[in-house]
């Protein structure tokens, strides 16, 4: 297929247009233009970027890619690399955020959702970024802990008493720690994120809800593997998941 009609497809199927972003959703670096391979990576890191075109990759999609809203504008260091590599080889780069976060299918929150055999609710949070709902059957914390430790192949890092049972979960991938108090709020038992905060300890102690850091990265990897796999099904592309593991 060709890279404007995949860039077309993408923007439809995840309405890049609705969200307010951080960073650009879409093409953010221009390659070839027609696409017969993609490869998937959570980060558009080095390491990503190298093994992907080393296998042959017309275009590389990724949830968190560059120009972020904070970030200093000129191409320089880390980033003058980073895209010149992929200049060179004429391989294109294409992210999307939000969008795949929120998702209600092939997001990350609905493919977490999924593999821990929540039963979702609704949602909340910025552009009903999170997810609320419910186990299938009451579990412990540390039943439910576990359960995700080997789901995501990483243990997470839990604050709350072990022992208690839980059965209304509220998630959200990646850095959503600042949605906890919303989440206590809603009813949840527990709520599971990426990333821990200090005063999320604190919170989680004196409200009783437990909280949950079960990475970044390991919550972030499951959306862009779907949206890979969707293309590649739909597209007759082949597709490769590129992963370089982020203990963060």
């Amino acid at each position: 297929m060709l890279l404007n009609e995949l860039r077309d497809y993408n923007a439809s199927l995840l309405q890049t247009g609705l969200f307010k972003d951080y960073c650009p959703n879409g093409i953010q670096v221009e390659g070839r233009a027609e696409v017969r391979r993609i490869a998937t990576g959570v980060t558009a890191s080095q390491h990503v970027l190298d093994a992907a075109i080393a296998w042959g990759a017309d275009a590389i999609l990724v949830h968190h890619g560059y120009f972020w809203r904070s970030e200093d504008a000129v191409i320089t260091g880390i980033k003058k690399r980073r895209i010149a590599e992929l200049l060179r080889h004429d391989v294109s780069l294409l992210a999307y955020h939000l969008p795949l976060d929120t998702h209600p299918e092939l997001g990350n929150n609905a493919q977490f959702g999924k593999i821990l055999e929540l039963t979702e609710q609704g949602r909340f949070g910025e552009q009903n970024i999170a997810c609320f709902g419910a186990l299938e059957q009451p579990l412990t914390v540390a039943q439910f802990a576990q359960q995700i430790g080997q789901a995501l192949q990483r243990a997470p890092q839990v604050i709350g008493d072990g022992a208690k049972a839980i059965r209304n979960i509220a998630w959200c991938s990646g850095g959503a720690q600042g949605y906890f108090e919303e989440a206590i709020a809603r009813g949840a038992d527990a709520f599971v994120t990426g990333e821990i905060s200090e005063q999320n300890f604190h919170i989680a102690n004196e409200s009783g809800v437990a909280f949950i850091a079960a990475g970044h990265h390991a919550t972030e990897r499951l959306g862009i593997q779907a949206l890979g796999e969707h293309l590649a099904s739909r597209f007759n592309l082949e597709h490769r998941f590129f992963d370089q593991d982020n203990p963060i």
